[in-house]
């Protein structure tokens, strides 16, 4: 019994028929509640159906709840936005969207750095996947004179977009061509190299000369450069220093757009943004970010482009652009992750996170875990090829363990001499959690190792 109500009522409450299941099986738990970073399971299936687990969230529901859950914060804000901003959408000014913008770009705003407001200009997008469309789609554009109705004078040429092995960017259509991944693409269309069309090109990340001897042989007919900071489905892939301003570098010199998907990274690495360095902001002419923006309430982008990239007169309208509610609930959230110093603490907080990943789980079982990566409050354990092949067993032993964490594909197979990366855990808890809240999820991690191995032994 749970609450009051049997085993096979609770199973009916998660009837998982009606649901469009994405994933081919969905795991054996349902949800009852959340508050902070405590999560309250139930065993939806076999002898233990009905019991309730109390497990920590270590993957902040798809990296998008930076305050956890039940935030008070959040909370106020949406309250005091329903009952008071209005919903006009943005053919309207909003004070609640000014007060956001300033705050972000105004003088002395949080953003004003990397994005000086008299050089960007913004848009809000329902998701990262939308956010990235509109980012390709600003692209798109600027290879195009709207006026003349014919290809922009010296861009004629531009038909590629480079992207990078392992990236993910989105599940809409006009993303997939950007994932070098066969099993999302097979069966579906591709761009084509007609006339408006592209040919998406890869390499692989974090190299060098790879990119160097792309741009060489093919600059004069790249458009635009597509890079995560750190690569995310592709394992948590942290560039060795100094390649992304090379990149930014190698856009600049040949004249191609350099647009960061920063839907994952954002205020996970220690910073606002991952394009930056110890030389500071690395610029780019269109940066998304998303996830952590919405608070964990919200599905939410925004899109931060040059002030020349724009798209054609009512050529790219959304139902919720930067929607006042949408604003009051980023901007109360930001103004106290700012006020609590977040940022900084998840430094800290990464630097533990990443020594007791490496010495209690990768030293300890060689044989479930090759390396962990990361910074903040994003970071990856590698799994081997053993635990990888048994990747269902292995999550469910983490939640039976009381920690909830997400495994992302793997780079798998890389060009240039780079090795093959494996299905990877991605341990990214909440903004909000403290050195106690580390130690306590990689405890849980260590046993669910162990049990595990037990079970699969």
């Amino acid at each position: 019994m749970t609450h009051g109500h049997d085993s096979d009522t609770i199973e009916s409450w998660f009837d998982r028929t009606m649901h469009m299941d994405q994933y081919g099986t969905r795991l054996p738990f349902g949800s009852l509640g959340a508050k902070g970073l405590t999560h309250r399971f139930v065993e939806l299936s076999g002898a233990d159906r009905g019991r309730e687990l109390t497990v920590l969230d270590a993957s902040g529901g798809y990296a998008s709840a930076c305050l956890g859950a039940g935030s008070p914060v959040v909370g106020s804000a949406l309250s005091r936005a329903v009952a008071e901003a209005g919903y006009v959408t943005d053919e309207i000014h909003s004070w609640e969207r000014s007060k956001l913008l300033e705050l972000l770009f105004g003088e002395d705003g949080l953003w004003a750095e990397q994005f000086p407001a008299d050089e960007y200009h913004v848009a809000g997008r329902n998701s990262g996947s939308e956010g990235m469309e509109l980012a390709l789609r600003l692209a798109l554009e600027s290879r195009f004179d709207r006026r003349r109705l014919q290809p922009a004078e010296g861009r004629e040429n531009r038909d590629i977009v480079l992207a990078f092995e392992g990236a993910w960017h989105g599940w809409t259509g006009g993303l997939l061509p950007l994932l070098n991944k066969r099993h999302y693409r097979i069966g579906l269309p591709s761009v084509a190299p007609e006339p408006y069309g592209l040919t998406v090109r890869h390499i692989p990340f974090g190299h060098f000369d790879a990119a160097r001897e792309f741009f060489a042989r093919h600059g004069d007919r790249v458009l635009a450069v597509v890079i995560e900071p750190v690569q995310g489905d592709a394992g948590i892939i942290v560039p060795p220093a100094g390649y992304l301003r090379e990149v930014a570098r190698l856009c600049t010199d040949s004249g191609a757009l350099l647009v960061a998907d920063e839907v994952l990274t954002f205020a996970k690495t220690g910073q606002f943004f991952g394009m930056a360095d110890e030389n500071g902001p690395i610029p780019t002419d269109v940066s998304v970010v998303g996830k952590s923006l919405g608070m964990g309430v919200l599905s939410t982008s925004m899109v931060i482009a040059r002030r020349n990239l724009t798209v054609r007169a009512t050529g790219a309208i959304s139902t919720s652009d930067l929607r006042p509610l949408t604003c009051a609930v980023i901007r109360a959230g930001l103004e106290h992750i700012q006020a609590e110093g977040m940022l900084e603490k998840s430094r800290d907080l990464g630097e533990h996170l990443a020594k007791r990943l490496d010495e209690e789980l990768v030293t300890v079982f060689p044989e479930l875990y090759t390396e962990s990566r990361g910074s903040g409050v994003m970071h990856g354990v590698e799994l081997t090829q053993r635990a990888a092949d048994r990747l269902g067993e292995f999550r469910e032993a983490m939640i039976r363990s009381g920690v909830f964490v997400e495994f992302m594909g793997g780079a798998g197979r890389r060009s240039a001499g780079l090795r093959y990366v494996y299905p990877t855990m991605r341990v990214a808890p909440p903004i909000i959690s403290t050195l106690a809240d580390a130690d306590a999820i990689v405890e849980r991690l260590s046993a669910g190792s162990r049990h595990f191995l037990e079970v699969s032994a």
